[in-house]
């Protein structure tokens, strides 16, 4: 018992001095190569930067003012505020992230028309094109553009990309070009849709297929609202593409109801404007190229057949008015002004020659009689309609063509 007792009172004895000895020697180690004052010097800087920026500082009362600010703008908790709102949460100098868009066949005519709307309004864009029917000089002005892309590649074979959006324009819209290689045709607009439509689904972009107005073959309606179901010959030499456009809207709805791919649907009806190709056996380019060469303009058959022309400007704003519209279509685009193919040779010959002459030939299999839009529907939905005539959007149009057949010369 002493012998324990006297071990306690020299362990009570020890204690004072080992507590002396830590301190001197942590006293010694602050002070040795001045880290005492770089201890000091780090204090103030931390207390410095978090009294300048006290926004990264967490306040206790952050999730009351979240929920004032939710019942103020009458939102749930927990979900988003207006877009107004968020952009003033937003740090100075970040911005809204732009959208991520493919264009197949934003090379052509109307394809490259729409890029250079999707650019202009901060998109960033890939355009995709085999070169079939489109030209990289409609595009070349972007080539110098951070925001854009150029990949040569043919839809009826799969790419791997990571987009927001997908306008599929890729596939010959003239009976000259679809004519050529029917097999083709009927495999961009059945391959090339369904790549496309699988690459929606597997980034769960937006998807929108560019239809036409042959949907309805020579129809047996006037005008042709969407609810109209088509008179086609399904085994005719335009049905390569007239079906194969019908199979695409088809696989459309089917992907929309089966695998819940956001999809829109437009019916293209006649457009012109510049960049269409000078020899596409369209009627429009047809008569003005022929005028401009000083060539009689062709008519097929008697010429009373009828047709409605839309400015290029005007459907590339109901492409995207669509794209960016919670409505699925199907929707007709075009201008519901209808012109016999005499009145449309008069109007040309009154832009650019007087006295340009006009011959007839016999007229192509399968041709429609007659071709106008019923858009009340585009009018009431998505508020578009379109603005330019055909007599003030022909003089573009032949400004364009001239430039480019004296290049040829």
């Amino acid at each position: 018992m002493k012998q324990l007792h006297r071990q306690s009172s020299m362990s009570k004895q020890h204690r004072p001095h080992h507590r002396t000895s830590l301190s001197s020697t942590l006293a010694s180690y602050l002070l040795r190569e001045q880290r005492l004052l770089f201890v000091l010097l780090g204090f103030i800087l931390a207390s410095s930067f978090f009294l300048l920026c006290p926004s990264l500082t967490p306040h206790p009362s952050s999730a009351s003012t979240t929920l004032v600010a939710a019942v103020a703008t009458r939102i749930p908790l927990g979900g988003s505020l207006s877009v107004s709102a968020a952009a003033r949460r937003l740090p100075v100098g970040v911005r809204k992230p732009s959208l991520r868009v493919v264009v197949t066949g934003g090379a052509g005519f109307v394809g490259s028309h729409l890029v250079d709307k999707l650019l202009a309004r901060g998109d960033s864009v890939i355009v995709v094109d085999n070169f079939f029917t489109g030209r990289k000089d409609n595009v070349a002005h972007h080539l110098g553009n951070p925001r854009f892309e150029l990949i040569r590649h043919d839809v009826v074979e799969p790419i791997l990309l990571e987009v927001d959006q997908i306008y599929h324009l890729a596939c010959p819209a003239s009976p000259v070009h679809y004519k050529f290689n029917p097999i083709k045709t009927i495999k961009t607009n059945v391959m090339g849709t369904l790549n496309m439509l699988g690459l929606a689904k597997r980034v769960r972009a937006r998807f929108l297929l560019t239809s036409t107005s042959e949907v309805y073959g020579d129809p047996l309606e006037h005008p042709q609202k969407e609810s109209y179901w088509g008179h086609v010959n399904p085994i005719g030499v335009r049905s390569c593409y007239d079906e194969g456009k019908r199979t695409a809207e088809t696989l459309t709805m089917d992907y929309h109801r089966g695998a819940g791919v956001e999809v829109r649907i437009a019916r293209i009806f006649n457009t012109y404007g510049p960049r269409m190709c000078l020899d596409d056996g369209r009627v429009v380019s047809n008569f003005v190229a022929q005028a401009l060469r000083k060539q009689p303009m062709t008519v097929y058959g008697d010429g009373k057949q009828t047709r409605s022309f839309q400015y290029v400007s005007d459907l590339v704003d109901g492409l995207v008015t669509l794209m960016e519209s919670e409505h699925i279509g199907p929707f007709n685009l075009g201008n519901p002004g209808e012109f016999t193919m005499l009145e449309l040779a008069q109007v040309v010959k009154e832009t650019i020659d007087p006295g340009a002459s006009v011959e007839f030939k016999p007229n192509t299999a399968d041709d429609p009689h007659m071709r106008k839009p019923d858009i009340s529907k585009a009018k009431s939905l998505l508020n578009w309609e379109p603005k330019i005539s055909l007599k003030q959007g022909l003089p573009r149009m032949v400004s364009d063509f001239q430039k480019r057949i004296m290049e040829e010369q």
